[in-house]
């Protein structure tokens, strides 16, 4: 009851705030969410990657994110850097509080990589897509349906607007991503690091939400900045990731920052490629005033599992007192693309 009475009050003053977009702690991980340039941009050919979020567990209610997203390079020369593609596709399914409130999103992103030298890339990407929002108010619970004697009656008329519309809409965004990997030009085992920094810009269009009849509001553009620095520590089995990602939408801010250390447990062939280097990580990330999440991430054999905890510092953890776990699972073939045969002709 509480949470569908909290989901009430936040849903309120998010149209009245204009609205704004979900989140995730481990944002690396949906290079989507990003920039649409990081797509296609990485180690191997074909990579698929799955998260699911559940907010504030304590609550009564549930708030939930789940997305999948894959991506591919095509025309990419494993031997010589070359111009090519990358191709990735997204879903997300966020559903927010007892009336169900939720956003479904599909999206396709195409971006064009150029190798610029000495191991550095540039893309640039965009991004097309549909999204629909809706929900059930009917579902919530106020306080004028209390009946005096100690209970809820949801027979009792509320006095508030039961009508919230389901309504679809396009989708575009655009990004600019560079990457330098320092490991195409050596071959010294502990000596690999890997620097990326991008800007992107979501809803470019600024598509019409309409969630009451007769009533339309524009959500609010979104800018994102990353860094991301990697790096093998010389002379021993650890590297570290650094991370940091900005994000302004409608006045609203939000900034995230990570850092992982990763012990590696297994080899990987150096030149050759056949076998990859398995790592176990240990870190933690932090939304600014809001949430600090320790981290926990397997990688081994071109899979990447990632566990976190949100533990949330601001103000929202006295409406509920659990905190958010999130799960996350790729995996990225770095050894011959599937299709391998087909793309031959293109080398």
């Amino acid at each position: 009851m509480r949470g569908g009475i909290l989901m009430a009050l936040a849903l309120l003053t998010g149209l009245s705030a204009r609205a704004q977009d979900f989140h995730v702690t481990q944002i690396l991980q949906s290079p989507n969410l990003l920039n649409p340039g990081a797509v296609g941009v990485y180690d191997g050919w074909e990579r698929i990657a799955i998260q699911q979020r559940n907010q504030w567990l304590g609550g009564a209610t549930t708030y939930m994110t789940t997305g999948i997203a894959a991506d591919a390079n095509f025309f990419k020369n494993d031997r010589k850097p070359k111009a090519h593609l990358g191709v990735g596709v997204q879903f997300y399914n966020d559903i927010a509080g007892s009336s169900g409130y939720g956003l479904q999103t599909g999206s396709v992103a195409v971006s064009g990589i150029l190798p610029v030298g000495n191991g550095s890339q540039l893309s640039l990407g965009i991004q097309g897509g549909v999204g629909n929002r809706s929900g059930n108010m009917s579902r919530l619970l106020y306080d004028s349906q209390w009946n005096g004697n100690n209970a809820y009656d949801p027979t009792i008329v509320s006095g508030e607007t039961q009508s919230l519309s389901s309504f679809i809409y396009l989708d575009a965004s655009a990004g600019l991503f560079y990457q330098f990997d320092g490991g195409q030009s050596t071959f010294a085992r502990n000596n690999d690091m890997k620097f990326q920094v991008g800007f992107a810009g979501y809803h470019l269009n600024a598509p019409a939400m309409r969630f009451r009849s007769g009533s339309e509001e524009q959500l609010a553009r979104k800018y994102v900045g990353m860094v991301k620095y990697s790096m093998d520590i010389p002379g021993t089995k650890m590297a570290f990731d650094a991370q940091f990602a900005q994000f302004v939408q409608g006045g609203h801010y939000e900034s995230i920052l990570g850092l992982i250390l990763r012990r590696r447990f297994q080899d990987g062939g150096k030149i050759t490629g056949l076998n990859q280097d398995a790592f176990v990580g240990l870190g933690v990330y932090t939304r600014l005033r809001d949430a600090i999440s320790p981290t926990l991430q397997v990688d081994w054999r071109g899979f990447h599992f990632g566990v976190s905890y949100d533990i949330t510092l601001s103000a929202l953890r006295y409406g509920y007192k659990g905190g958010s776990l999130e799960f996350s699972i790729s995996y990225t073939n770095l050894n011959n693309a599937i299709f391998k045969t087909r793309r031959k002709g293109f080398r």
